[in-house]
């Protein structure tokens, strides 16, 4: 049952909430206009904060639905729940439905670590928070998630299993936030809500 749930969480992952936004509002794929990401930040330069938060909310509640039917079939192997969040956030990034060019799979990865790290990531997406209001720049504050998630873990004893989730996430988004890390070193990196 870890493999099928495994691969339901894949799937599951692979819908794409800002494509689909992008063709049911205007008839655009997403991955064509702005930054050319498929996710919530690319939908609110685009589309509008509107469909921004409906496609961040969809994206998020992949992650925690992945791992809920994880739970569901393997009467909560925590196996089946790291492996399922880990496939839910691949699927975001290169989903099957839609040529393996997705997003970069924060908001899934906030649902992922929200439900199997609870009080770290949460201590982690409030100074995130705090970060991205103070400086507007949504790869900043993403980066700062996914890396005080893990050491947060470490802090309060979060299962081993699970430590070690947060910190391939981690890897995972540095890897597919490197062109902004390079933006942000260069002082070229957009901000979200400008003035």
């Amino acid at each position: 049952m870890i493999v099928i749930s495994v691969i339901c969480a894949y799937l599951l992952g692979s819908i794409s909430s800002s494509y689909i936004a992008g063709k049911l509002s205007k008839g655009v794929d997403i991955r064509e206009h702005g930054s050319g990401n498929a996710g919530a930040t690319n939908t609110l330069r685009v589309l509008g904060w509107k469909f921004a938060v409906v496609v961040l909310i969809a994206d998020v509640a992949k992650g925690i639905l992945a791992i809920a039917l994880a739970h569901l079939l393997t009467n909560g192997q925590p196996a089946a729940m790291a492996f399922s969040g880990l496939a839910a956030i691949i699927g975001h990034n290169w989903p099957v439905y839609f040529g393996f060019r997705g997003g970069k799979g924060v908001a899934t990865t906030i649902g992922v670590l929200a439900t199997l790290s609870g009080a770290p990531a949460l201590y982690a997406g409030l100074i995130a928070i705090a970060l991205l209001l103070l400086f507007r720049y949504v790869s900043f504050s993403s980066l700062v998630f996914v890396t005080l998630t893990p050491i947060f873990d470490l802090g309060l004893h979060t299962p081993g299993l699970f430590i070690w989730v947060s910190v391939i996430v981690a890897i995972m988004t540095y890897w597919r936030h490197r062109t902004n890390i390079d933006r942000l070193i260069h002082g070229r990196e957009h901000r979200v809500l400008s003035r």
